[in-house]
């Protein structure tokens, strides 16, 4: 199972890594130490955190994290926090922060991927009618 340090959790999660550290020290999240002594999260463990944080909104609106400077617009990373396959088709969910993202897509190619909870991805969404709707 992949494993995540203390600030690759902060960028999946969409917060800092000092918040993160504050999360971990408090034990909201698990750690383990690796040989150097960095601390780690199981990337199941973050999955499970992650959504938990998308459900109670505790990730939104932080205002911690520098905004990124991208043309890709569409390009949310983040962490699978699910896999249903079937004989030939798969859906993959996916945790970008406070957006959760539902993809369906061949099982040969979430195979292909090694798409599994708690592994990093990055979904990219292509629309021809985006919806906007103000607050």
């Amino acid at each position: 199972m992949q494993s995540y340090t203390i600030g690759q959790a902060a960028r999946l999660l969409g917060v800092s890594p000092d918040t993160a550290r504050r999360w971990a020290d408090a034990g909201r999240v698990k750690t383990h130490r690796d040989e150097g002594g960095r601390r780690l999260i199981d990337g199941r463990d973050l999955a499970a955190f992650s959504t938990e944080l998308a459900n109670t909104g505790a990730a939104t609106g932080s205002g911690e994290e520098e905004p990124s400077y991208t043309s890709a617009r569409n390009a949310f990373a983040g962490i699978v926090t699910a896999v249903k396959l079937g004989d030939v088709a798969a859906q993959v969910e996916i945790q970008a922060g406070p957006h959760r993202l539902v993809s369906l897509l061949t099982r040969e190619a979430v195979e292909e991927l090694g798409l599994e909870v708690g592994v990093e991805a990055t979904a990219r969404v292509k629309s021809t009618n985006v919806h906007i709707d103000r607050m």
